[in-house]
């Protein structure tokens, strides 16, 4: 708040300040990131200045009394300065705290103008909240499968009282999928339990993978259901 009033009243909490005030990211001690406005042009100790212009009117709202950039913004800040690795973890944060969820995020950046760190941020949303069809989930699993030596699933079926996305009876094996990878509510998550849990105790091997692994990971996925399947058949 000390360094907001040194650059006056048109000043928010920015970057990774901010980011740590909405608790996405760690404290660390250092330099206070600052936006403020063009015009202000005197550096001051303690102090890294951002200028900039509408981005103070557009998004500043206020936590703990404080003036700070809002949660989109700050991410969309975060989305320049830091690696890959830790500006997942911030989104993640951001999500577990519900202060907003991938798909909201997503939308928001829909207008956004272009600004620095948009891109980034948005090909990470683009990549973790990818949904694809039945029909491009199934041709691409197949696919994988087939190149991990596995045969032909099941597809659709239902065991242990839940409908299953792929089912390999010789091996005993069910292959679930989800289309986001980040944003589960609880009542999703304890029905993937539930849906896991009888599949064990029926005897058979769930393993479950993120619509995003299939389409852009899929040498992890294919490593993943060959040793899985080795491990079975020995």
């Amino acid at each position: 708040m000390a360094a907001l009033l040194a650059c006056g009243d048109k000043a928010v909490l920015s970057h990774e300040s901010a980011a740590a005030l909405w608790g996405v990211m760690p404290y660390r001690p250092g330099l206070i990131d600052v936006s403020v406005p063009l015009r202000v042009g005197r550096r001051r100790p303690g102090i890294r200045a951002h200028r900039r212009a509408t981005v103070l009117v557009e998004h500043r709202v206020l936590r703990d009394r404080i003036p700070v950039t809002d949660i989109a913004c700050t991410l969309v800040d975060l989305s320049v300065g830091i690696r890959r690795p830790s500006l997942e973890r911030a989104v993640n944060e951001a999500d577990r705290l519900d202060l907003i969820d991938p798909e909201a995020l997503r939308d928001a950046l829909e207008g956004s103008g272009p600004r620095p760190g948009v891109r980034a941020l948005r090909e990470l949303l683009d990549r973790e909240t990818f949904r694809l069809t039945d029909s491009e989930l199934e041709r691409l699993l197949l696919t994988i499968a087939r190149r991990a030596g596995l045969g032909l699933p099941e597809t659709g079926v239902w065991l242990n009282g839940f409908k299953v996305d792929f089912y390999w009876p010789d091996l005993g094996l069910v292959v679930e999928t989800d289309g986001l990878r980040y944003h589960r509510t609880a009542a999703q998550q304890e029905r993937d339990r539930l849906r896991d849990q009888a599949h064990i105790a029926a005897g058979l091997t769930p393993l479950r993978f993120t619509h995003g692994q299939v389409r852009f990971e899929h040498l992890h996925v294919e490593a993943t259901l060959r040793g899985v399947a080795y491990r079975l058949t020995r």
